[in-house]
């Protein structure tokens, strides 16, 4: 092949036959069965991102309705008219760019030619690419021809943008989704297209490549066509890291790990090591989601992470919401270091429920059973002072041994009253009931009354209170109500009326 009629790899590698269409298998058996069953429509509306094949799609499918022995999905390579419309010089298979015949009197001038009938073959085929890039007029003009067009004329569109295409228009076709081709898929072309090319290349190459496609073959096969030009014969996966500046696996992975642990040390470090290196920083952004998402799919599958599935979401969502501060802010390194600061203060918040469960953790259920509940027989009252005024607070908090009970540290005995006085009570309750109804209110309420017992901080308003109360009515609660408490753990005395 001389130099002056090279052709890209992109270009003779293009799809001769729909079985050599990679990663369309719906697209390829749907149009099939159209043809092989005659239910051929007048109008077709392929989608999908590029490089996935809608054009050559196109062209193949016009081939198949106009072989001279078809309409047949494979067609033979000698076919004159096939060689023809793949090589884009059939007069009856038209290929038009919407973005450069997008007015309204160049698609009134393709309303007129549609009356005219094929000159060589069976059908005459408008391809228009990247439709929605007709104007608004243009559609209008073409939607009476779309809906009944003459039986030989056939519309077939193809766009990498449908939201921008007219419902009408939409609704007049039948629409093919063209899929991202998984990577696996691209890497097995590639290799074929090195074997017949006799290049050397590396497993590893092959994948940052396709990595790099992301969906798109031809985008693939135009990174290889580069990489031939730049490594000759053999191309190795650090030739093809330095030529489109990415981070080799090993720095996303420590990345990935500065990210989890918290160092923000090392992020600085490492991203002062992209910048030297000019790497690509988007890029290596969409590497290390692409890492924390099969880290995301790990464990989900597996219960014994360190990590936890709602903490690598929660970083996935940081770093998606990076990718645009990156790749349309003023400072790529700065947005970059932010984007993976949020993504670790991200990594370390915890939801409600996991707060609740670790919680749950710390104080197990079974610590209730450790209260044991006892009855105590009926106990005589307490010789407590008649005078109110010796019944002061330092006795509460003598910590004496003499005041001091001997417990168990597993047992907490809770007195209950017995119900062996339970009459005698009830009948001095109701005279307790009288006398407070009968009895004076010493002092008046004041505004400090109303504040929580544990604000009350005043021993002589407390003592005040209890010597406002009748002999009666102390020595009633002092008999019937009064229990002994053991504390567990020693009292704060200002935190106790």
């Amino acid at each position: 092949m001389s130099k002056d009629s090279y052709q890209v790899i992109a270009r003779r590698w293009r799809p001769k036959q729909f079985s050599e269409l990679v990663g369309q298998d719906h697209v390829v058996r749907t149009l099939g069965n159209a043809i092989n069953l005659g239910r051929i429509a007048h109008a077709y509306l392929f989608v999908g991102p590029r490089g996935t094949g809608k054009t050559s799609s196109a062209r193949l499918f016009a081939k198949s309705l106009n072989w001279e022995n078809g309409p047949s999905l494979e067609v033979p390579e000698d076919s004159e008219i096939g060689q023809s419309i793949m090589d884009g010089r059939c007069l009856d298979v038209i290929e038009i760019d919407g973005a450069s015949n997008n007015s309204v009197e160049q698609v009134r001038d393709l309303r007129d030619e549609c009356q005219y009938a094929p000159s060589q073959c069976r059908y005459k085929i408008y391809v228009i690419d990247e439709v929605h890039m007709l104007s608004q007029q243009a559609f209008n003009a073409l939607l009476k021809t779309l809906e009944e067009p003459p039986p030989h004329v056939k519309f077939v569109f193809a766009t990498t943008e449908s939201h921008k295409v007219l419902p009408t228009i939409v609704s007049r076709c039948q629409r093919f989704e063209f899929r991202s081709i998984p990577a696996p898929l691209i890497v097995g072309k590639l290799a074929e297209i090195c074997e017949v090319e006799n290049i050397e290349v590396e497993e590893n190459a092959l994948h940052a490549i396709a990595r790099m496609a992301m969906g798109g073959m031809r985008d693939a096969q135009s990174i290889l066509d580069q990489m031939i030009s730049f490594c000759g014969k053999s191309i190795k996966q650090a030739d093809v890291l330095e030529v489109y500046g990415l981070a080799s696996s090993e720095q996303i992975s420590n990345l990935e790990t500065s990210v989890l642990s918290g160092d923000y040390d090392l992020i600085l470090k490492i991203t002062d090591e992209f910048s030297q290196n000019g790497l690509d920083f988007y890029r290596a952004l969409l590497d290390l989601s692409e890492h924390f998402r099969s880290r995301l799919v790990h464990s989900l599958n597996s219960s014994d992470q360190p990590v936890s599935p709602e903490q690598i979401a929660r970083i996935l969502d940081e770093l998606r919401e990076g990718e645009t501060l990156v790749r349309s802010g003023l400072s790529e390194k700065a947005n970059f270091e932010v984007t993976l600061f949020r993504a670790v203060e991200a990594g370390r918040t915890r939801s409600i429920d996991q707060v609740i469960r670790k919680i749950s953790q710390i104080i197990p259920q079974e610590s209730k059973k450790k209260t044991k509940l006892t009855s105590l027989p009926p106990t005589s009252s307490p010789n407590l002072p008649n005078d109110p005024k010796n019944l002061g607070l330092e006795t509460l908090f003598d910590e004496s041994p003499k005041n001091k009970a001997e417990f168990k540290e597993e047992e907490l005995v809770v007195p209950v009253v017995s119900n062996q006085k339970t009459s005698t009570a009830s009948a001095q309750i109701e005279g307790l009931e009288e006398i407070l109804g009968n009895a004076p209110n010493s002092t008046e309420p004041t505004n400090e009354d109303s504040q929580p017992p544990l604000q009350t901080t005043n021993p002589e308003k407390i003592r005040s209170r209890i010597e406002s109360l009748p002999a009666a009515v102390r020595k009633v609660v002092d008999d019937k109500f009064h229990g002994e408490y053991f504390a567990i753990e020693r009292i704060d005395q200002s935190k106790l009326i």
